[in-house]
């Protein structure tokens, strides 16, 4: 991923609902981090019956501010999960016991995952697991172009693998909640087995087929002009995939030395992501002849050019 920006003016109290587009408010959870910017955006799209959008962490005050900004006369009626991260989704299973409203996802962590993650995640050598959300479990599994319609609304799933397997957007018209997809603040991290670049271009790829006014991202503000920023996010992967070439070109290496050539002065905190980004694309380059491991395909690998 690529660092934060420095300050965008995006910096709203957490738990006081905002209203961001027609029908759509917007509460930030109070879970701040290097990986999370201000916290997880939960969205609540309607006003009698409601569908709540990524509930978000573990997180009683979140729960709280989620139940009080229900208007009188509504009611939650979906609880919808773009993802199974520990940011997004722990709370659906307290949210659908404190007011009976099912729950819809893709499906557990494993779902949707490409046939070269499945083997490689059941061999164990590629490490990952980071912030995943094993307990979670859905009422309702949506695929790819379900509908789900309440009272005042229609939303549209759109399966998006590449981040995890299981990552859907969410789409009214032309808002999309794009999850952590495409976020206006940083790129996505891509770490094997859970994450596939190879699947994060393709969807990327098919997002750009379409017209959007406006992205909802999981974290940070508003993005404004999905064209560009989908234009940027697949230019930013090829940048980082040159930067991998010519760094083998000069000689064999893993993914952590790599990332230590390739990124400029990594915040610490920062610098696992940035390891675990580069192994997505070593991944993805070697499923496509480019690169190849001198032994076994594993977390430590060294990589060489395929001549």
């Amino acid at each position: 991923m690529n660092r934060p920006q420095a300050d965008t003016g995006f910096n709203p109290k957490p738990g006081v609902p905002e209203e961001v587009a027609p029908g759509v408010r917007r509460l930030l959870a109070p879970n701040p981090s290097a990986m999370t910017y201000r916290g997880t955006n939960t969205y609540l799209v309607g006003d009698s019956e409601i569908a709540v959008i990524d509930p978000g962490p573990a997180s009683d005050a979140h729960l709280e501010a989620i139940l009080d900004a229900v208007q009188p006369g509504g009611r939650i009626g979906h609880i919808l999960v773009t993802h199974s991260h520990l940011d997004h989704s722990p709370l659906a299973a307290v949210l659908r016991e404190a007011t009976g409203a099912p729950v819809y996802a893709h499906g557990p962590a494993t779902t949707g995952r490409s046939a070269i993650m499945a083997q490689l995640a059941a061999e164990g050598m590629l490490g990952g697991g980071e912030g995943i959300d094993h307990g979670f479990v859905c009422d309702h599994t949506l695929a790819d172009g379900d509908i789900i319609a309440g009272a005042d609304w229609q939303i549209e799933a759109l399966h998006t693998p590449g981040h995890i397997g299981n990552h859907l957007c969410f789409a009214i018209g032309g808002l999309l909640f794009s999850g952590d997809h495409v976020m206006g603040w940083a790129s996505s991290l891509v770490s094997p087995p859970d994450g596939d670049l190879t699947d994060f271009m393709a969807s990327c790829a098919r997002l750009q087929q379409r017209r959007w006014t406006c992205f909802l991202p999981g974290h940070g503000d508003l993005v404004h002009d999905p064209a560009e920023r989908l234009a940027w996010l697949i230019a930013h992967r090829k940048g980082r995939e040159a930067d991998i070439l010519e760094q083998l070109a000069h000689g064999a290496a893993d993914a952590a030395s790599l990332a230590r050539h390739i990124y400029r002065d990594p915040p610490d905190a920062l610098l696992p992501a940035a390891e675990r980004n580069v192994l997505a694309h070593l991944v993805d380059l070697y499923q496509r002849g480019r690169v190849r491991p001198t032994a076994t395909l594993a977390r430590e690998a060294i990589f060489e050019l395929c001549r």
